[in-house]
């Protein structure tokens, strides 16, 4: 069984069991977190409809709340000005293990 759920900002594949990076959520270490399923599917039986979606959610435990994406560089030139900048980012994760989808 998996589901399809939203989870800041995209969609994931979840199972019970996965671990997943999602974008830092407000939830400390240790809490639980509620995840909206945009589909479900069991064996052969698939679920789309709405109004079964919203008696099914994806709940897990956040893993760690202060992760760290990849650093991306991030440059811009212009030639022959003498116009170069670079910066760097990354971005904040939050890595929960789903606990159950029901």
């Amino acid at each position: 069984m998996y589901a399809i759920v939203k989870a800041g900002g995209h969609q994931e594949k979840v199972e019970v069991g996965d671990t997943i990076l999602v974008n830092r959520l407000a939830a400390k270490k240790g809490e639980t977190v509620e995840f909206p399923v945009v589909l479900v599917v069991d064996g052969s039986k698939v679920t789309i409809a709405a109004a079964d979606l919203a008696k099914i959610s994806a709940k897990g435990e956040v893993v760690e709340d202060e992760a760290k994406g990849p650093k991306i560089r991030i440059q811009k030139f212009k030639n022959k000005t003498g116009v170069a900048r670079r910066k760097g980012h990354r971005q904040k994760l939050s890595i929960v293990k789903i606990t159950e989808i029901a």
